[in-house]
């Protein structure tokens, strides 16, 4: 078991709803999406920290901190991630998983067996877009995912990132369409995008962001950064 763990945030009461926690950054990704904040964790270029590091932090958390968030950078890139999942909640945490969808096998199997316990998922683009977006073709795995979890129990979140070079507002019309399509219940975030170093170098938008043109949804839809 040797999760590829680049660093770690020692606490945060933000990304995981309702809980103390901490995050576990995962080096590399498989998308190569131009506005990520976390252009390092993407290229796998940070020194990895070894597993007794690690697990020294965690055992040093043990009934402090709730759940531990696995966070990237891609989690579900790694193998080894269920049995490292199975040794946090062996200690006792909540496991949160942050992932762009592209392992829906590995998230039901996890889920299956009790391993996670929140799931965020990041709702990148349209299928038309979704390649010039991510640099990778696999809408369809990101759907199956998308599905997956909204015909499940597990707590969720579906996040969308809004930088107008990418998606305008018809893009996201179409997307609350795609989820309205699939009787999507949970909860699904527009975040607005923080203008920072990002691995296309992108920028700040150019134009704002018209949310009165974003129609109301079935679901629940709420604003980060707005």
């Amino acid at each position: 078991m040797k999760p590829s763990i680049a660093s770690i945030t020692p606490f945060t009461f933000q990304d995981y709803p309702e809980h103390t926690a901490c995050i576990l950054w995962f080096s590399g990704c498989n998308m190569a999406c131009g506005y990520c904040h976390n252009p390092e964790l993407v290229r796998g270029v940070l020194k990895k920290l070894p597993m007794e590091k690690i697990e020294k932090f965690l055992q040093s958390r043990m009934g402090l901190l709730e759940g531990v968030v696995l966070s990237g950078g891609e989690c579900t890139l790694y193998r080894a991630l269920p049995d490292f999942a199975a040794y946090l909640k062996k200690m006792g945490y909540k496991v949160k998983v942050d992932t762009n969808g592209s392992n829906p096998e590995m998230i039901a199997n996890m889920i299956d067996q009790g391993l996670i316990d929140f799931v965020a998922l990041d709702f990148k683009a349209t299928p038309e877009k979704f390649l010039q977006v991510t640099n990778f073709e696999g809408y369809d795995k990101f759907y199956r995912t998308l599905s997956l979890l909204a015909s499940s129990n597990i707590q969720h979140e579906i996040r969308t990132t809004i930088h107008t070079r990418f998606l305008n507002e018809d893009d996201v019309n179409r997307m609350i369409g795609l989820l309205e399509k699939i009787n999507y219940k949970g909860t699904c975030y527009l975040q607005k995008f923080r203008d920072c170093e990002t691995l296309g170098n992108i920028g700040a938008q150019t134009r704002k962001f018209d949310l009165s043109a974003i129609r109301s949804p079935s679901f629940n839809l709420e604003l980060r950064g707005f």
